[in-house]
């Protein structure tokens, strides 16, 4: 098996034609055609299935594909990081973030980062927490900033260094949400929800406390991304929980801690809804000296901003100084 087979495997995959794989790989597709040959050949498979000139995957080609690519992906990292070595670049960091990072503390720690090593490619993919796993766990990203608790147990080293409050987002000229200082989950009874697609943590997170209080949420709307959500919610189309962050900037929404209910106190508010983030990396795969350059860029901001105390409202940091 090589690499070269694989590549060519993976393209044809993805196009799902050998003629536009072959263009797009900038090889003539007979020999495209033979080194797949060879592949199913070496494996003792058939990859595709031909049928009426409709390119599909075969049951041994989806098994192989997701490990193609992460083999690929690897080679890419290894070739970097030896020509990182070498003096011959400075590297790449390929980072994923959830839209709420994006939206707040990341941009300055990525201007810190750029100033401190302007030779370094920075690639951020912005996406919900279990996207970004499923990404990390295929090679696609180097690191990933998380929400904590991972869904199933995916082979990820994880380093929490947020807690942020959850609330419940309005428009600040009202929308029918009491003006207190905190609501429960039960006051979203009833209420609209503008809700984030599927791969969001914070719409399983939504769901679940819901479910928990003893009813199913009522959408208005539902599908959108973080940027679309808070429209949404501004235009009145309904409420969103979101993390506490998200709202610096925002004028026209108004931010409501959610709390979870205490039914030993009724009058009294429980704890605080929170969610941990955390920056998390694939076990088995050393990270290059790029991405430990901008992890400790991310932990030493982090201490700072803490220290001073210029964290935004709800947010607290985890890493410590060392």
């Amino acid at each position: 098996m090589q690499l070269q087979q694989l590549a060519y495997f993976v393209a044809v995959a993805e196009v799902r034609h050998f003629t536009q794989a072959a263009e797009i790989l900038h090889v003539a597709q007979p020999s495209l055609s033979k080194q797949i040959r060879a592949l199913e050949t070496e494996l003792g498979a058939s990859l595709f299935s031909r049928a009426r000139g409709n390119i599909t995957l075969t049951p041994a080609g989806e098994a192989l594909l997701p490990l193609a690519k992460r083999i690929l992906a690897d080679v890419d990292t290894a070739r970097l990081e030896v020509q990182e070595l070498a003096g011959l670049r400075r590297g790449r960091v390929r980072l994923g973030a959830t839209p709420s990072l994006c939206a707040g503390l990341l941009a300055d720690v990525l201007r810190r980062f750029h100033d401190s090593y302007p030779g370094v490619q920075l690639i951020v993919e912005e996406g919900g927490s279990r996207d970004l796993v499923r990404e990390l766990t295929r090679g696609s990203i180097d690191l990933a900033l998380v929400i904590l608790p991972l869904v199933g147990d995916p082979p990820l080293d994880t380093t929490p260094i947020l807690r942020e409050h959850l609330v419940v987002a309005s428009p600040a000229g009202g929308s029918g949400i009491p003006r207190r200082s905190y609501l429960r989950i039960e006051d979203l009874r009833n209420r609209p929800l503008v809700m984030f697609r599927s791969g969001y943590d914070l719409r399983e997170a939504t769901i679940n406390a819901c479910r928990a209080a003893g009813f199913e949420p009522r959408f208005a709307v539902e599908g959108g991304e973080m940027d679309a959500v808070l429209r949404f919610v501004e235009a009145g189309l309904g409420i969103a929980v979101v993390p506490s962050m998200v709202l610096a900037g925002r004028p026209a929404l108004r931010g409501t801690e959610l709390v979870v209910s205490d039914e030993a106190h009724r009058s009294q508010p429980g704890p605080g809804l929170l969610r941990t983030i955390a920056l998390a990396h694939r076990k088995d795969v050393a990270l290059t000296h790029a991405a430990r350059a901008f992890q400790e860029t991310l932990e030493t901001f982090l201490v700072e901003v803490g220290l001073a105390g210029s964290l935004p409202a709800g947010v607290e940091t985890l890493v410590t100084a060392r």
